[in-house]
Protein backbone atom coordinates (compact mmCIF):
# COMPACT_ATOMS: atom_id res chain seq x y z
CA UNK A 1 0.00 0.00 0.00
CA UNK A 2 1.10 3.83 -0.67
CA UNK A 3 1.44 5.70 2.65
CA UNK A 4 0.27 9.05 2.75
CA UNK A 5 3.16 11.19 2.68
CA UNK A 6 4.51 13.80 0.84
CA UNK A 7 6.99 12.77 -1.58
CA UNK A 8 10.80 14.04 -1.92
CA UNK A 9 11.62 13.72 1.92
CA UNK A 10 12.23 10.51 1.17
CA UNK A 11 14.27 8.09 -1.04
CA UNK A 12 11.81 5.41 -0.25
CA UNK A 13 8.61 7.72 -0.34
CA UNK A 14 10.17 8.49 -4.13
CA UNK A 15 10.59 4.74 -4.99
CA UNK A 16 6.77 3.95 -3.76
CA UNK A 17 5.51 6.60 -5.66
CA UNK A 18 7.67 5.91 -8.72
CA UNK A 19 5.98 2.03 -8.57
CA UNK A 20 2.40 3.48 -8.18
CA UNK A 21 3.41 5.70 -11.20
CA UNK A 22 4.41 2.24 -13.11
CA UNK A 23 1.14 0.43 -11.71
CA UNK A 24 -0.76 3.11 -13.53
CA UNK A 25 1.16 2.66 -16.77
CA UNK A 26 1.05 -1.00 -16.88
CA UNK A 27 -2.96 -0.89 -16.05
CA UNK A 28 -3.53 1.21 -18.89
CA UNK A 29 -1.61 -0.70 -21.51
CA UNK A 30 -3.11 -3.82 -20.37
CA UNK A 31 -6.31 -2.84 -20.42
CA UNK A 32 -6.63 -1.42 -23.62
CA UNK A 33 -4.16 -4.48 -25.02
CA UNK A 34 -6.39 -7.35 -23.46
CA UNK A 35 -10.16 -6.16 -24.97
CA UNK A 36 -8.35 -5.11 -28.55
CA UNK A 37 -6.36 -8.68 -29.03
CA UNK A 38 -9.23 -10.86 -27.64
CA UNK A 39 -12.09 -8.77 -29.51
CA UNK A 40 -10.04 -9.41 -32.32
CA UNK A 41 -10.03 -13.45 -31.73
CA UNK A 42 -13.49 -13.65 -30.07
CA UNK A 43 -15.63 -15.30 -33.02
CA UNK A 44 -18.76 -13.49 -33.66
CA UNK A 45 -17.90 -10.40 -31.48
CA UNK A 46 -18.50 -6.72 -33.15
CA UNK A 47 -15.76 -4.32 -31.88
CA UNK A 48 -18.25 -1.58 -33.22
CA UNK A 49 -21.42 -2.35 -31.98
CA UNK A 50 -20.95 -4.73 -29.12
CA UNK A 51 -19.31 -3.33 -25.43
CA UNK A 52 -16.13 -4.11 -24.23
CA UNK A 53 -18.30 -5.77 -21.53
CA UNK A 54 -19.47 -8.01 -23.36
CA UNK A 55 -16.13 -10.10 -23.86
CA UNK A 56 -16.71 -11.46 -20.22
CA UNK A 57 -19.44 -13.15 -22.00
CA UNK A 58 -18.80 -17.23 -22.64
CA UNK A 59 -16.28 -19.65 -21.96
CA UNK A 60 -13.36 -17.50 -22.12
CA UNK A 61 -15.12 -14.51 -20.49
CA UNK A 62 -13.01 -14.42 -17.39
CA UNK A 63 -10.19 -13.21 -19.69
CA UNK A 64 -11.89 -9.90 -19.56
CA UNK A 65 -13.27 -10.05 -16.07
CA UNK A 66 -9.91 -10.58 -14.81
CA UNK A 67 -9.00 -7.80 -17.41
CA UNK A 68 -11.40 -5.33 -15.36
CA UNK A 69 -10.19 -6.62 -11.91
CA UNK A 70 -6.14 -6.24 -12.41
CA UNK A 71 -6.71 -2.98 -14.28
CA UNK A 72 -8.79 -1.64 -11.50
CA UNK A 73 -6.16 -2.55 -8.61
CA UNK A 74 -3.49 -0.88 -10.21
CA UNK A 75 -5.58 2.13 -10.67
CA UNK A 76 -6.38 2.44 -7.28
CA UNK A 77 -2.27 1.93 -6.24
CA UNK A 78 -1.80 4.87 -8.85
CA UNK A 79 -4.57 7.06 -7.39
CA UNK A 80 -2.73 5.92 -3.67
CA UNK A 81 0.58 7.28 -5.36
CA UNK A 82 -0.64 10.61 -6.74
CA UNK A 83 -2.21 11.62 -3.79
CA UNK A 84 0.77 10.80 -1.56
CA UNK A 85 2.93 12.84 -4.52
CA UNK A 86 -0.14 15.93 -4.28
CA UNK A 87 -0.26 16.02 -0.31
CA UNK A 88 -3.11 17.23 1.64
CA UNK A 89 -5.96 19.63 1.42
CA UNK A 90 -9.06 18.97 -0.55
CA UNK A 91 -7.95 20.45 -3.60
CA UNK A 92 -5.02 17.96 -3.66
CA UNK A 93 -6.70 15.03 -2.44
CA UNK A 94 -10.05 15.03 -4.80
CA UNK A 95 -8.52 14.04 -8.23
CA UNK A 96 -6.72 11.19 -7.06
CA UNK A 97 -9.58 9.95 -5.00
CA UNK A 98 -11.81 9.99 -8.08
CA UNK A 99 -9.15 7.92 -9.94
CA UNK A 100 -9.44 5.65 -6.78
CA UNK A 101 -13.27 5.30 -7.24
CA UNK A 102 -12.68 4.62 -10.95
CA UNK A 103 -10.44 1.94 -9.96
CA UNK A 104 -12.83 -0.18 -7.77
CA UNK A 105 -15.90 0.57 -9.93
CA UNK A 106 -13.56 -1.29 -12.89
CA UNK A 107 -12.84 -3.96 -9.92
CA UNK A 108 -16.48 -4.11 -9.22
CA UNK A 109 -17.52 -4.68 -12.32
CA UNK A 110 -14.99 -7.17 -13.27
CA UNK A 111 -16.64 -9.49 -10.54
CA UNK A 112 -19.78 -9.35 -12.02
CA UNK A 113 -20.80 -10.14 -16.02
CA UNK A 114 -22.24 -8.07 -17.68
CA UNK A 115 -25.58 -8.66 -19.69
CA UNK A 116 -25.78 -8.88 -23.39
CA UNK A 117 -26.28 -5.50 -24.66
CA UNK A 118 -29.30 -6.00 -27.30
CA UNK A 119 -30.94 -7.32 -24.51
CA UNK A 120 -32.30 -4.92 -22.14
CA UNK A 121 -35.15 -6.77 -21.20
CA UNK A 122 -33.51 -9.28 -19.74
CA UNK A 123 -31.20 -7.62 -16.78
CA UNK A 124 -29.59 -10.23 -14.21
CA UNK A 125 -28.60 -9.36 -10.99
CA UNK A 126 -25.03 -9.74 -12.13
CA UNK A 127 -26.04 -7.57 -14.89
CA UNK A 128 -27.71 -4.95 -13.17
CA UNK A 129 -24.63 -4.39 -10.79
CA UNK A 130 -22.59 -4.30 -13.45
CA UNK A 131 -24.26 -1.70 -15.19
CA UNK A 132 -24.45 0.48 -11.75
CA UNK A 133 -20.90 0.10 -11.16
CA UNK A 134 -19.95 0.77 -15.33
CA UNK A 135 -21.77 4.16 -15.28
CA UNK A 136 -20.32 5.44 -11.74
CA UNK A 137 -16.78 4.39 -13.99
CA UNK A 138 -18.13 6.30 -17.06
CA UNK A 139 -18.89 9.81 -14.60
CA UNK A 140 -16.38 9.99 -12.92
CA UNK A 141 -13.95 10.08 -16.37
CA UNK A 142 -14.82 13.30 -17.47
CA UNK A 143 -15.59 14.83 -13.91
CA UNK A 144 -11.88 13.12 -12.88
CA UNK A 145 -10.79 15.43 -15.56
CA UNK A 146 -12.21 18.27 -14.50
CA UNK A 147 -10.73 17.89 -11.27
CA UNK A 148 -7.46 17.46 -11.66
CA UNK A 149 -7.35 20.31 -14.83
CA UNK A 150 -8.29 22.97 -11.82
CA UNK A 151 -5.14 21.43 -9.58
CA UNK A 152 -2.53 21.43 -12.36
CA UNK A 153 -3.45 24.95 -13.36
CA UNK A 154 -1.61 25.76 -9.98
CA UNK A 155 1.11 23.77 -10.37
CA UNK A 156 4.31 24.50 -12.37
CA UNK A 157 5.11 20.97 -12.66
CA UNK A 158 2.28 19.50 -13.63
CA UNK A 159 1.02 22.80 -16.15
CA UNK A 160 1.96 21.43 -18.92
CA UNK A 161 -0.56 18.40 -19.15
CA UNK A 162 -3.47 20.68 -18.09
CA UNK A 163 -4.28 21.56 -21.63
CA UNK A 164 -4.36 18.30 -22.46
CA UNK A 165 -6.46 17.12 -19.72
CA UNK A 166 -9.30 20.09 -20.09
CA UNK A 167 -9.47 18.46 -23.70
CA UNK A 168 -9.91 14.85 -22.64
CA UNK A 169 -12.51 16.43 -20.16
CA UNK A 170 -14.25 17.89 -23.06
CA UNK A 171 -14.49 14.46 -25.48
CA UNK A 172 -15.36 12.06 -22.49
CA UNK A 173 -18.20 14.82 -21.84
CA UNK A 174 -19.33 14.34 -25.26
CA UNK A 175 -18.43 10.58 -25.06
CA UNK A 176 -20.78 9.56 -22.41
CA UNK A 177 -23.51 11.65 -23.96
CA UNK A 178 -23.40 10.11 -27.09
CA UNK A 179 -22.97 6.78 -25.44
CA UNK A 180 -26.26 7.12 -23.42
CA UNK A 181 -28.13 7.91 -26.83
CA UNK A 182 -26.40 4.94 -28.56
CA UNK A 183 -27.95 2.41 -26.02
CA UNK A 184 -31.40 3.05 -26.74
CA UNK A 185 -31.90 0.05 -29.83
CA UNK A 186 -34.16 3.28 -31.54
CA UNK A 187 -31.29 4.94 -32.09
CA UNK A 188 -29.30 5.44 -35.53
CA UNK A 189 -25.98 5.49 -33.29
CA UNK A 190 -27.33 1.81 -31.71
CA UNK A 191 -24.78 -0.30 -34.01
CA UNK A 192 -22.35 2.03 -33.16
CA UNK A 193 -22.12 2.14 -29.63
CA UNK A 194 -19.07 -0.06 -29.26
CA UNK A 195 -16.78 2.06 -30.85
CA UNK A 196 -18.57 4.89 -28.75
CA UNK A 197 -17.66 3.38 -25.54
CA UNK A 198 -14.04 2.39 -27.07
CA UNK A 199 -13.20 5.99 -28.27
CA UNK A 200 -13.90 7.12 -24.02
CA UNK A 201 -11.97 4.19 -22.67
CA UNK A 202 -9.16 4.90 -25.00
CA UNK A 203 -9.27 8.51 -23.92
CA UNK A 204 -9.46 8.02 -20.41
CA UNK A 205 -6.61 5.40 -20.07
CA UNK A 206 -4.28 7.60 -22.44
CA UNK A 207 -4.96 10.12 -20.06
CA UNK A 208 -4.38 8.13 -16.88
CA UNK A 209 -1.30 6.86 -18.76
CA UNK A 210 0.07 10.69 -19.33
CA UNK A 211 -0.34 11.30 -15.89
CA UNK A 212 1.38 8.46 -14.73
CA UNK A 213 4.14 8.77 -16.85
CA UNK A 214 4.65 12.90 -15.28
CA UNK A 215 3.90 11.66 -11.95
CA UNK A 216 7.21 8.45 -12.45
CA UNK A 217 9.30 11.61 -13.88
CA UNK A 218 8.75 13.73 -10.90
CA UNK A 219 9.16 10.77 -8.21
CA UNK A 220 12.53 10.32 -10.34
CA UNK A 221 13.93 14.02 -9.94
CA UNK A 222 12.32 13.93 -6.11
CA UNK A 223 10.38 16.79 -7.02
CA UNK A 224 7.59 16.63 -4.38
CA UNK A 225 4.26 18.39 -5.47
CA UNK A 226 2.19 21.42 -3.65
CA UNK A 227 1.59 20.06 -0.25
CA UNK A 228 -1.37 21.43 0.54
CA UNK A 229 -4.01 22.83 -1.57
CA UNK A 230 -7.12 23.99 0.54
Amino acid sequence: MIPDAVPGHTAAGSRRIGLASVAGMVGTVLFVSVFTVYGWLCRGYSPTSMFVSELSLGPYGWVQMLNFVLTGALVVIFGRGLAAHFGTGPKSQAGPVLLQCMGVSLVVSGLFATDPSAMFDQASVHGVVHGIFGAVFFTLAPVSCFVFYRRFCSDRAWRPLAGWTLAAGIILSLGVVLLKVSQQPASGLFEWKGLIQRVILVTIMTWIFAVASQLRHLSRDGEPGLQAQP
